[in-house]
């Protein structure tokens, strides 16, 4: 499948290691927006090419596009030359590379075959050897509002790439990441946009924080950058602290054609017309706020998509305000629903709300960011 197309090699343009991270989807999952810059301002090249959204898992590329202008096609002698430039790219997927992934997709699609576990890992796999990284982070995610809902399915997933990727000489390593509630906050296009450049201003919410540094630690490791995960955490830290991985994104931003003004302010991001809080009637424990009910009401705003092709609302989504495991008093917040008319914010509001759940008299647990490490 890597063979079908055209296969980067990019040690002609960048010295030493390219690292590239791939996410297998989620609620709220931003990551890339904010580890990439803070790879490449760490030192590392990252060229990554994305996806777009589809269902209630968003897309890399439609979050980008919430700044106004920045191109997402490119030419693979652009991405070449950018990389080279400053280190950094963000593109959509080329056409050229894998393309007997696009036909055996079509094929799953239309013969029940689209959870297939060898045909997920082959797909994931064969645009990843293909785009040229010579290391390969992976975050697969497990839960409600992952494609993988047991840990059992989403370790043997990870087992599969991680398998493949060191059988034709790729770094790979594989991180189990919880997805049974949105990842940060906000979810939806400009509201996630938005969260990433407050995240490199140091102001993220704890858990994707976390979550941005665990990654950027494995890929300096498997970059040869440092020799082990504590130095290549502080390391990351220590980009998110001086400003030079929001000086990354920025650069990034400018070099494809988007609006640095948005990354300065990101105020001048698109705005939904009406914004409703929604509070919890009862006091008790946040025991559930599941991540696919979350993900599916954003769709109903409009942030996502039902089918390819289908538009998309930039500005649209939800923000989340606790976690679960949080102590919540009667009138709480729980969620911001931002939508464009009131049928779609009452029926995203409806949709959220089923996968809600507040105990009383009973402490919850928080939840785990990470189930494991596969190398």
């Amino acid at each position: 499948m890597a063979g079908s197309g055209e296969q980067l090699d990019l040690s002609d343009v960048v010295p030493g290691i390219v690292v590239d991270k791939h996410s297998t989807g989620g609620v709220g999952d931003k990551t890339t927006l904010v580890v990439e810059p803070i790879v490449s301002a760490c030192g590392v090249p990252v060229g990554k090419m994305s996806g777009r959204g589809l269902g209630y898992s968003g897309g890399t590329l439609d979050k980008m596009e919430s700044f106004a202008g920045y191109r997402t096609q490119l030419e693979i002698a652009e991405f070449k030359q950018q990389l080279a430039r400053i280190g950094i790219v963000l593109a959509g997927q080329s056409a050229q590379l894998a393309p007997a992934d696009g036909k055996l997709y079509a094929l799953r699609d239309v013969t029940g075959t689209v959870p297939v576990m060898p045909l997920i890992a082959s797909s994931v796999m064969s645009k990843k050897i293909a785009a040229g990284a010579q290391a390969i982070v992976l975050d697969v995610k497990v839960g409600s509002g992952a494609f993988m809902s047991t840990l059992e399915d989403a370790r043997n997933l990870a087992q599969q790439m991680v398998a493949i990727g060191r059988e034709v000489g790729r770094r790979t390593v594989a991180l189990l990441a919880d997805m049974n509630q949105p990842l940060g906050f906000a979810v939806g296009n400009a509201l996630e946009a938005q969260e990433a450049v407050m995240t490199l201003r140091g102001s993220g919410p704890p858990d994707f924080v976390e979550h941005c540094l665990t990654l950027a630690a494995h890929m300096l490791v498997l970059a040869g950058k440092v020799p082990e995960l504590a130095a290549g955490r502080a390391l990351a830290e220590q980009a998110l602290r001086n400003g030079s991985a929001l000086a990354k994104f920025r650069e990034l931003v400018v070099a494809q054609g988007g609006d640095a003004a948005m990354v300065d302010d990101p105020a001048r991001l698109p705005q939904a017309a009406l914004v409703e809080v929604v509070r919890t009637p009862t006091a008790g424990w946040l025991a559930r706020l599941d991540a696919r009910a979350v993900g599916e009401a954003a769709v109903l705003l409009g942030a996502g998509r039902a089918k390819k092709g289908d538009p998309i609302d930039p500005a649209v989504g939800l923000v989340v305000h606790c976690k679960v495991g949080d102590e919540l008093a009667a009138g709480s917040a729980l969620f911001t629903v931002h939508a464009s008319s009131s049928a779609s914010l009452a029926a995203a509001r409806a949709h959220a709300l089923q996968g809600v759940a507040v105990v009383a008299g009973a402490r919850v647990a928080a939840l785990p960011l990470f189930y494991g490490v596969v190398e």
